[in-house]
């Protein structure tokens, strides 16, 4: 592995940012983000590697590798306050879908910032406040007890409406916990909605949370296909407006 130096394209350097951003990518979701061959984005990232920019994981049989930044590459793209992601068998599958839900919300809506959970705990963590983070109750020292989302997407323009938190559900969680989420997610003041990106097998469990939630109004949830197989950017998306299932 060569040493990272400070003579960078901005073009690699774009790549390291938005890994660092999202905590990690693969060749598919830079693809998806860039617009480039599959070929081409796997060959910038693994130049990227090879520099120390990135460290690259492969965890999972028939499954994508992982891109993460490196503490190198977290310094010479300029991020700060960030760690570098790590990446298990575990949380494998959540991450890749994740970077494929943030290269194709960034398409879907080119008027909007798509931000990670790992980058929104930071800019909570700067303001000492919820922006896009739903609150579950309180910690035993009286503490915030948040729920973030996985993804955030916000206006470029942030006075004229309110972010989009975005869930990547691809597992069932516990009926209570969904149902708790779901209640948070509606009593959340700092958000349009909650957009939720399901997996097959999650629908009917999630369906029955929001209904018991009574969340209907502000949590929509719908296949993860109805995003990933939607090509054509919208180039008039607002905040308030998601995927259906049409």
């Amino acid at each position: 592995m060569l040493r990272a130096s400070k003579t960078s394209s901005p073009e690699r350097l774009a790549i390291v940012r938005w890994a660092g951003r999202l905590g990690a990518i693969t060749a598919q979701s830079l693809a998806r983000h860039d617009g480039r061959t599959i070929a081409s984005a796997r060959a910038h990232l693994r130049a990227a590697e090879h520099v120390g920019l990135l460290t690259r994981k492969v965890v999972l049989a028939d499954a994508p590798a992982l891109y993460a930044v490196t503490r190198a590459g977290l310094r010479e793209s300029g991020l700060s306050g960030l760690e570098p992601c790590r990446i298990s068998v575990a949380n494998a599958p959540h991450a890749i879908a994740c970077a494929e839900v943030a290269a194709a919300l960034g398409h879907a809506y080119p008027d909007h910032e798509v931000m990670g959970e790992r980058e929104l705990r930071r800019e909570e963590r700067q303001a000492n406040a919820p922006l896009a983070s739903a609150r579950l109750g309180d910690t035993p020292a009286g503490a915030p007890l948040l729920h973030r989302p996985d993804l955030v997407l916000w206006p470029r323009e942030p006075q004229e409406s309110l972010p989009v938190a975005i869930e990547v559900e691809l597992t069932i969680k516990a009926p209570r916990r969904l149902l708790d989420i779901c209640r948070a997610w509606a009593r959340c003041k700092c958000i349009a909605g909650t957009l939720y990106l399901t997996a097959a097998d999650v629908r009917r469990p999630l369906a029955r949370a929001i209904a018991g939630a009574q969340a209907g109004d502000s949590v929509i949830a719908v296949g993860l296909e109805a995003l990933l197989d939607h090509d054509e950017p919208v180039r008039r998306s607002s905040a308030s407006t998601v995927p259906s299932d049409g």
